[in-house]
C-alpha cells in the first residue's frame, strides 16, 4: 500500500483528513494512490463556510448556504478516478458554490479554469478541453458545455435521472456526447442545471 503525503495541518484536521481518506474512500474502492494525495493535500474545511467547518469530512455533503452543498468526499474520490486527469488535459471545473474540486484537479492537471454554473450563460473561459468536470448533479448537460469539449475529450458528473443520482462517465465522438452510468450515488443536485420542465396531458 502506497503511504499518503498529507499536506502540513492542525491536529483536528489532519485527524479527519485520515479517517476520510481511510475509513469513507478506500473502503468504498478508491485506492488510487494519485486520487488519495490529491485528496489528502487540500484542506476541505477551507472550502465550505466557517459554521461547517467542523462537518467537512463527514460522508454527505456540507450545505454552503442558498441552496447549493459541497459533494461528500466519496463523490468527488469517484469523479478523479474516472476522470484520471494528467498534464496534458486541459480542465475545466464547473463548480456550484465551492472552488474545492478545482483546487484538487489543479494538482493533477496541466490546466484548469472553472466556472460557476450560475454564469454558465455569460460564457466559458475557455474552449477546446479535454475533461469537463462538473461538481454536482445536472438534470441535464448544457449544449455550452458539450461544445466547448475537445474531441475524445471527456465529461465527468452527476447525472439526475428519475430522481436518482448517478455518477456518469461522457465522451465526445462525432461530435456528440454519449454517457455511461458508473454508479448510483448521493450527489446534490445543481439547481442551474436542472432539466427543463416538461408539460404532461
Amino acid at each position: 500500500m502506497s503511504e499518503i503525503q498529507y499536506a502540513p495541518q492542525g491536529a483536528e484536521a489532519g485527524t479527519a483528513r485520515r479517517a476520510m481518506i481511510d475509513s469513507q474512500l478506500r473502503t468504498c474502492g478508491v485506492n488510487e494512490p494519485w486520487v488519495l494525495s490529491a485528496l489528502a493535500n487540500v484542506a476541505r474545511e477551507d472550502y465550505v463556510p466557517a459554521a461547517n467547518r467542523a462537518a467537512a469530512y463527514i460522508d454527505r455533503a456540507v450545505p454552503l448556504g442558498n441552496g447549493r452543498a459541497l459533494p461528500a468526499p466519496l463523490f468527488h474520490g469517484k469523479v478523479l478516478g474516472a476522470a484520471e486527469p494528467t498534464a496534458q488535459d486541459k480542465v475545466l471545473v464547473v463548480t456550484a458554490g465551492s472552488d474545492y474540486l478545482a483546487a484538487v484537479v489543479a494538482r493533477l492537471a496541466g490546466s484548469v479554469d472553472k466556472v460557476d454554473a450560475a454564469d454558465l450563460a455569460k460564457g466559458l473561459p475557455g474552449t477546446g478541453y479535454s475533461l469537463i468536470l462538473i461538481d454536482g448533479a445536472a438534470g441535464e448537460v448544457p449544449a455550452v458545455l458539450t461544445d466547448a469539449l475537445a474531441a475524445d475529450g471527456r465529461i465527468v458528473t452527476g447525472l439526475v435521472e428519475k430522481n436518482v443520482t448517478r455518477l456518469a462517465l461522457g465522451r465526445k465522438v462525432a461530435g456528440a456526447v454519449s454517457f455511461l452510468t458508473l454508479a448510483d450515488l448521493g450527489i446534490p443536485a445543481i439547481a442551474e442545471l436542472a432539466a427543463p420542465k416538461h408539460w404532461s396531458f
